[in-house]
């Protein structure tokens, strides 16, 4: 492709890394190396995606971030086990595995933990020298599980809204979440005030008559409310604002607005995501996720979209939640069996290890972003105190995207701290202007 030269990697692992012998899947990568340089000695830097269940960028050529990271590295595109070209879980794939509890026990095995076992093997198969790793969002927490468990894999590491609580459970973080997305729903508004009336039109009508979607599952109030989903994201607000522009054909729903909101809410690209959400969340102590953020979404009755209708308040959407209602699109319908035992398992391995972090040896640089609707900053500040010799770069100057939305700022930024050309510190957006 234009600047890039692009090679295939697939590769066979144990599907239990605790159990070699047993049954193996495949995974698969994407080496990208800027055009004319494949031959040279390139350090390796492993790309690690947001989610869990989304794959990696499919470049197009030395495109946003790819194109800083292809001046100085050999890049690879992992799609992480379970998506992607990577033995999918899908809802044609998942119930070969025969009851619910069985498939609940394959899923087990596709969470950070496994992902990193997974590097460890694909990099001794490629190299013999420690590697980089760039880890966006989920991609950034399965980093700290590396930087806990292999860290002689790992020449330095790059965390990009991606720092997890160590010890926080899925009650937890639902309860720091809803404050978060009712603040981002407050500055939706804000900047779109004539779409309040809107929503609440839409909301009603969802509730007397919810409509038939194109996929043949429902557009209830609940899962149009979902749709707050984009709002983390730096064009998010204004995405939804598009979306929400002439809903209506007559009396009806039109026709363009529902295969629009469909395709927002579908599933069918990242069925992983649901299913393993909140078990990010979980382990060793935490107990069972039991559908933590439909149970806390409980204690914020400002987000029940009949009470707001019964008074003034304005109808508030929700944001990166996993409800039983997503289970209702026909992508999803086979996978909630297992979800349920998924759920109510009690009994999770640890995915950090606290001490291991305060001991750190690996040079380490992050970006926490202050106004993160996904994840909590409070709590990616304490684990950046956490581990040693992270150097660090809070900011509101981007949202949750802030590395794909920023043509490579923010990677060169990190690099540039990694390699002491500037220090840790802070920087803000106010009207416009930027501040350091």
């Amino acid at each position: 492709m234009p600047g890039v030269t692009l090679t295939d990697h697939l590769f066979s692992v144990p599907l239990d890394h605790d159990r070699p012998e047993g049954e193996h899947i495949e995974i698969y990568a994407r080496e990208v190396v800027a055009t004319g340089r494949e031959r040279e000695r390139l350090p390796w830097l492993l790309y690690l995606q947001g989610g869990p269940g989304m794959v990696p960028p499919r470049p197009v050529g030395r495109d946003s971030w790819l194109d800083r990271a292809l001046d100085d590295y050999r890049v690879l595109l992992l799609d992480q086990r379970g998506t992607g070209r990577s033995t999918p879980i899908t809802r044609q794939t998942l119930p070969a595995r025969g009851e619910p509890a069985a498939q609940a026990d394959y899923l087990t095995h596709f969470r950070a933990d496994a992902i990193v076992r997974d590097a460890e093997l694909i990099r001794r198969e490629l190299t013999d020298e420690p590697w980089s790793v760039l880890g966006q969002s989920f991609g950034g927490m399965c980093t700290v599980t590396y930087l806990s468990f292999a860290p002689e894999g790992l020449r330095e590491a790059i965390i990009t809204g991606g720092l997890p609580g160590l010890r926080v459970n899925a009650d937890e973080v639902y309860r720091a979440t809803y404050p978060r997305v009712h603040r981002k729903n407050t500055a939706y508004y804000r900047w779109y005030p004539q779409d309040a009336a809107s929503v609440r039109r839409l909301a009603a009508h969802l509730i007397e008559r919810p409509a038939p979607l194109p996929d043949g599952s429902l557009l209830t109030v609940e899962a149009f409310q979902s749709l707050g989903l984009m709002l983390g994201t730096s064009d998010g607000a204004d995405v939804l604002h598009y979306l929400l522009e002439g809903p209506w054909a007559g009396a009806e729903l039109s026709d363009s607005f529902l295969a629009r909101a469909a395709a927002s809410l579908s599933y069918a690209q990242l069925p992983l995501n649901p299913l393993m959400h909140e078990l990010t969340y979980a382990q060793r102590g935490t107990g069972a996720t039991n559908w933590a953020a439909e149970r806390v979404r409980g204690e914020f009755p400002q987000f029940d979209a009949r009470m707001a209708l019964a008074g003034d308040d304005p109808v508030l959407f929700t944001g990166e939640m996993t409800y039983r209602c997503h289970f209702d699109q026909p992508c999803l319908a086979p996978l909630r069996d297992p979800a349920e035992v998924l759920f109510a398992r009690e009994d999770w391995p640890d995915l950090y290890d606290p001490q291991r972090l305060a001991a750190n040896d690996v040079p380490v640089a992050a970006a926490v972003y202050l106004d993160d609707m996904y994840v909590d900053a409070t709590y990616s500040l304490q684990t950046a105190a956490t581990i040693r010799g992270l150097r660090l770069w809070a900011t509101n100057e981007y949202e949750h995207d802030g590395l794909r939305a920023s043509s490579g700022r923010v990677l060169d930024r990190l690099l540039r701290m990694l390699r002491g050309q500037i220090c840790s510190g802070a920087s803000k957006r106010v009207r416009g202007q930027c501040y350091s």
